[in-house]
């Protein structure tokens, strides 16, 4: 019977293990000086070693002749516990016995001593999945285990793992595989195997298991029922990903403003049945190499491309601005996450690559930079590699709204709304009382403590881990803070629509808490939209320039 290449070839001793050294000498010592704990948390992304681990540390402590912390996997009780004969080591997956009777069936079997072995192992693997009363139940046996009870508890998501349970564990962090590790596994297995893998095909294996062992090895296996004679293209036709030249004749699309050319490459893709979300995907991976390169040179750690394409992503990069590859990063990240939730997977991103492709179809600021960019290029081609004729530093300043003049604003409506709140509060048809009120220059010195919120930026980055569609249409606000509130200037119109449904403001409340260590509450202003008749009026100035330079310029 054909068993899978990632079973066949999974670690047997703590040796085996790739990438996890920091993990594997710590169990090693441990076993080869008897002082285990009685329970362990494996936490890491999936395929990083979580699972063979737990079971090589249950071998290992049971083993009647470890060598230096390792099973040696010829005793009775290796076998016995390999080919499943000695039932002292139980696996649990959590994700299907995740209820309270579960875990108390495990606490009545756990005191009964060992049949063969001299502990008994309990590994529940994916252990986040227990409900609040598996938890509970489990604590119980955790507190206060029999000597001859041990437990590995493995989970990809240690957040959700309650500390009461955590505390009781000794705690071990699976890192990715590292690409290197994973390509020297891969040719060692295919070699073993009697297929031929080209370095250049484990790479891109490598790459794409997403450091992933498990993954490396299930997509190498995948490609060897199709050929044993394993390259690049083998991979990207067995995998169904688009080929890397796609990904170069994209980019060159968009660096091109060549929108048609684009669209044709996406409809060959299509039509060969392609992944357009896996495709987006790879794009974002793309550009993200273009960014880093682009900002800080020499980047090998970095980057995750092939080796062979480091020298054709150097020489794109330089036919990119970083404000147009940031402006790209955006836009693909934005359809990625809209392409995993639509059915309509193609258009969302012929979509995208049309506004990335042309920039005057797209109103937002980052697509202002990069027309303004493109005619300053073509200006300065004109005279000769020289600067613009006549765009001014301060022309430029204008194109942006000034956060003094927006602070100012929002100062002098906080002065409006306490006059309102003033007169609102006397009543009707009375005369204020001016000894009990406070006076207008109080209220003035009042609305003139208002702070800008420095922490904006940090607030932003937290508000988009926990709602990226607040945190998008926040991009150009900013915000100040007035005794215990916080004043939100915005000038998209839909975030004030957005933060009244379905509990969004407490997104924004909670990034504020997280950030700044304390509540506030929040009130919200629109920016007035007189940014925008600046903006139009230096893209007119820019095209006058370049209409009196002689050059033809498409509107």
């Amino acid at each position: 019977m054909y068993l899978a290449l990632y079973r066949k070839w999974r670690p047997a001793t703590f040796d085996d293990v790739i990438s996890q050294s920091h993990i594997t000498t710590t169990l090693k010592n441990q076993i080869s000086q008897n002082k285990t704990a009685h329970a362990y948390l494996f936490t890491g992304s999936r395929g990083t070693g979580k699972t063979t681990c737990a079971k090589i540390f249950a071998k290992a402590i049971n083993c009647t002749n470890p060598q230096n912390g390792n099973p040696c996997l010829e005793c009775r009780v290796c076998e016995g516990l390999e080919n499943g004969s000695i039932t002292d080591v139980v696996e649990i997956d959590a994700a299907s016995n995740n209820g309270v009777d579960d875990i108390r069936e495990l606490r009545e079997r756990a005191h009964f001593t060992p049949a063969f072995c001299s502990y008994r192992v309990y590994i529940i693997d994916e252990v986040h999945m227990l409900t609040t009363q598996a938890f509970n139940a489990l604590l119980k046996i955790m507190e206060e285990p029999p000597p001859h009870v041990k437990f590995v508890l493995a989970t990809t998501e240690a957040h959700k793992v309650p500390v009461t349970i955590l505390s009781r564990c000794q705690r071990f962090d699976f890192k990715r595989i590292k690409v290197e590790d994973s390509v020297e596994r891969l040719l060692q297995i295919a070699n073993a195997e009697g297929a031929q893998l080209e370095h250049g095909a484990a790479e891109l294996i490598a790459r794409l298991s997403d450091g992933a062992m498990r993954d490396a090895i299930s997509l190498l296996d995948q490609t060897m029922s199709v050929t044993n004679d394993i390259t690049v293209d083998a991979v990207t036709q067995s995998v169904g990903i688009a080929g890397r030249e796609y990904l170069f004749s994209l980019a060159d699309c968009i660096q091109r403003q060549d929108s048609a050319a684009a669209m044709e490459i996406i409809d060959e893709l299509y039509q060969g049945s392609k992944d357009l979300q896996r495709l987006c995907e790879e794009l974002i991976e793309h550009f993200r190499s273009l960014m880093l390169i682009k900002s800080i040179g020499n980047v090998d750690e970095f980057l995750e491309s092939l080796s062979y394409e480091k020298e054709e992503i150097e020489n794109q990069a330089q036919g990119f601005s970083m404000g147009g590859i940031l402006r790209c990063l955006s836009l693909l990240q934005q359809c990625n996450d809209r392409i995993a939730h639509s059915s309509g997977k193609r258009i969302e991103l012929e979509m995208c690559l049309i506004k990335l492709c042309t920039p005057e179809v797209d109103d937002n600021q980052d697509a202002l930079l990069s027309r303004i960019e493109k005619l300053e290029s073509q200006l300065r081609e004109f005279v000769g590699g020289g600067s613009p004729p006549s765009i001014r530093s301060d022309e430029m300043q204008v194109a942006l709204p000034k956060k003094e003049e927006r602070q100012a604003e929002a100062v002098q409506s906080i002065k409006q709304e306490k006059e309102q709140e003033r007169h609102k509060d006397s009543p009707p048809k009375q005369k204020i009382d001016e000894k009990n009120s406070p006076p207008k220059q109080e209220i003035d010195e009042q609305a003139e403590q208002l702070s800008p919120v420095r922490e904006w930026p940090q607030i932003m980055a937290e508000l988009g881990k926990r709602a990226p569609h607040l945190k998008g249409v926040l991009e150009d606000s900013i915000a100040f803070t007035h005794g215990e509130v916080i004043y939100v200037d915005s000038p998209n119109a839909m975030f004030g629509m957005l933060i009244k449904k379905d509990g969004n403001a407490k997104y924004l409340i909670d990034a504020v808490r997280q950030s700044l260590g304390r509540e506030y509450r929040i009130r919200l202003r629109k920016s007035k939209p007189k940014v925008e008749k600046t903006q139009e009026n230096l893209i007119d100035k820019l095209l006058e320039n370049a209409s009196n330079a002689g050059i033809e310029v498409e509107k």
